[in-house]
């Protein structure tokens, strides 16, 4: 008879609890989960079971139950893009959006090689000045320049984006900007449709059926706290990138179009709070070509692995934090219904709404005052539909960081219906028939358990994930354009 195991002389909880998975009957398939997850910050754990069924005679194909292992549950990943939540999934994002651009700029994943020889361009459109800012410049030769305050900002220096008067910053305006930066690029679409019919001499109608204008964008914030755009702008023939366009739109016509709507693109809005206010671009408007046989400056990888860096980042890179600022048991409301539908001021938030105090986080004058301005004007009736007191955090900003149009490329969905697809078939006992969604019938059922690690499995998955950095980095050693 096997002894029970004595810890009590192992003072660390997690060193236990290791020590107690290490003997369980299948140690091996503990650790194969938290490397099929790669190592996830923070996973979900599931219970429950499912049965592959034949569809014509009900005959069990395959079945499985997490009471089958080890630890009672089956671990899945969070699915996090952020890379400040979970640095596993969002590499698996930020490799899912490399190889979605890249396919719209050189073929692959049902995208022919053909579309490389379309007109492509890679275009920033950046945020106006809402008042000026400690900035850090520098001569051709990279010699720092004197800032407007008179320092010689270093590049880590806290202060740079900050407002040189806050007093005098228009954080309404910045705050509005983001709020709307979605609907602004929207405007831009439709007026570069309309530009480039009116440069090529073409009716509206004329140029939807000549061609198309493809795009995959991505949302980056400054570190004044304000969003651009990346994006990859792309001419197609009217079916999409299996066409290509007619010899008349060229990428001159692609670019004088971009730089016209983004001029034109202006979206005006009114409070009674604040005035009239109207949005538009800022006057940095970068449009650079993307070399068509890889041999120039902006080639097909860089410009992949330049958004789908992007793609992972979010709004806590501007210094402001990664999480809602709602009061969870109010919604933010900063009251809740009682028994007789009376409002009584939430217990928990004193009234407040927010989860945590605004004056308290752990983050820069500027960027609390950001999200101040945010919660303040959310609560607003004329900026109700905007919730921007939900998104606070994100300082105004609600949009997808990134989006692409219908025809680009593949999407993520594809790619992880294909990547699902092939860890199924790896799963698949040796010998068993090989089956299809026609002729099969799947049941099951799952139920949520918890969320995280146990104290033993933290300690696996923290070496699992120091073991995909470290290959992580070789990688990039030997590819520096990834």
């Amino acid at each position: 008879m096997k002894r029970p195991l004595d810890l009590r002389h192992v003072a660390s909880l997690a060193l236990r609890d290791l020590i107690e998975l290490a003997h369980l009957p299948d140690f091996d398939r503990v650790r194969d989960q938290i490397s099929r997850v790669r190592g996830c910050t923070r996973p979900v754990q599931l219970v429950g079971a499912t049965q592959t069924l034949d569809a014509t005679t009900n005959a069990v194909l395959r079945s499985y139950s997490t009471a089958e292992e080890p630890t009672g549950r089956l671990l899945t990943a969070c699915g996090n893009r952020r890379s400040s939540r979970c640095p596993a999934c969002s590499r698996l994002y930020a490799a899912d959006t490399y190889h979605l651009i890249k396919a719209g700029l050189s073929g692959g994943k049902n995208v022919p090689e053909a579309v490389r020889t379309h007109p492509r361009l890679f275009v920033t459109l950046t945020a106006p000045s809402f008042g000026p800012v400690h900035n850090r410049r520098a001569t051709d030769a990279g010699k720092n320049l004197a800032c407007r305050c008179g320092t010689r900002h270093p590049a880590d220096d806290p202060a740079l984006g900050t407002p040189l008067h806050p007093a005098t910053y228009d954080y309404a305006g910045a705050v509005l900007w983001n709020a709307h930066a979605g609907v602004l690029w929207a405007r831009f679409t439709t007026y570069l449709r309309r530009e480039l019919a009116a440069h090529l001499g073409v009716t509206q109608k004329a140029l939807n059926a000549s061609l198309r204008v493809s795009f995959a964008k991505v949302a980056e914030y400054q570190r004044r706290g304000l969003v651009h755009f990346h994006a990859v702008i792309r001419l197609d023939g009217p079916e999409g990138s299996d066409q290509a366009p007619p010899a008349w739109a060229t990428t001159d016509a692609l670019t004088h179009s971009v730089r016209a709507a983004a001029g034109r693109a202006v979206l005006t809005i009114g409070s009674k709070a604040i005035g009239e206010r109207e949005l538009r671009w800022g006057d940095q408007l970068d449009i650079r070509e993307i070399a068509a046989l890889g041999d120039g400056e902006l080639t097909d990888q860089k410009v992949a692995a330049y958004v789908a860096k992007y793609a992972t980042k979010s709004a806590e890179d501007s210094g402001t934090v990664d999480r809602s600022l709602r009061c969870p048991h109010c919604a933010g409301r900063g009251y809740q219904y009682g028994p007789d539908c009376f409002r009584d001021l939430c217990g928990q938030c004193e009234g407040t709404g927010q989860s945590e105090p605004i004056r308290d986080l752990p983050v820069h004058s500027h960027v609390r005052q950001m999200i101040r301005t945010a919660w303040d004007l959310g609560h607003l009736p004329e900026f109700a539909e905007l919730k921007l007191w939900k998104w606070a955090h994100m300082l105004g900003f609600r949009g997808h960081f990134s989006s692409k149009s219908r025809r680009y490329s593949t999407t993520l969905g594809a790619l992880r219906d294909v990547r699902r697809a092939w860890r199924a078939e790896q799963a698949r006992p040796a010998g068993a028939p090989e089956t299809s969604e026609e002729t099969t019938l799947v049941l099951s059922h799952w139920q949520y358990l918890a969320s995280g690690y146990s104290p033993g499995e933290e300690l696996i998955a923290a070496q699992v994930r120091h073991d995909l950095a470290q290959a992580e980095r070789l990688k990039t050693e030997g590819a520096p354009w990834l």
